[in-house]
């Protein structure tokens, strides 16, 4: 059974939280010493399966390495999964 795709909303306000480091000169990558776990994590939950957890794995690898914050992992997965999502849907064709 699939989880119920998060809204892009969440997934936009998601990446720029992750952005907020950028803010805080030389403090902000310490910040994401403390965000990446919680970003993993949250991106686990909010996907789930085995999406989330490669997904929530890769976010919290980008979110802790050093000067790769800027790019917008919950929107990029969100975008993923919902062209699959679509693509996978019959469509009706006209006769």
């Amino acid at each position: 059974m699939n989880k119920p795709l998060p809204g892009i909303f969440l997934c936009i306000v998601m990446d720029l939280m992750g952005y907020l480091s950028f803010g805080l000169p030389v403090l902000g990558e310490f910040a994401d010493v403390i965000w990446a776990p919680i970003s993993g994590f949250i991106f686990y939950k909010l996907f789930g399966g085995k999406f989330g957890l490669t997904g929530g794995i890769l976010n919290f690898v980008e979110e802790a390495l050093p000067f790769t914050d800027f790019i917008p992992s919950f929107t990029i997965a969100w975008a993923v999964k919902y062209f699959s999502e679509r693509s996978k849907t019959p469509s009706i064709q006209k006769s």
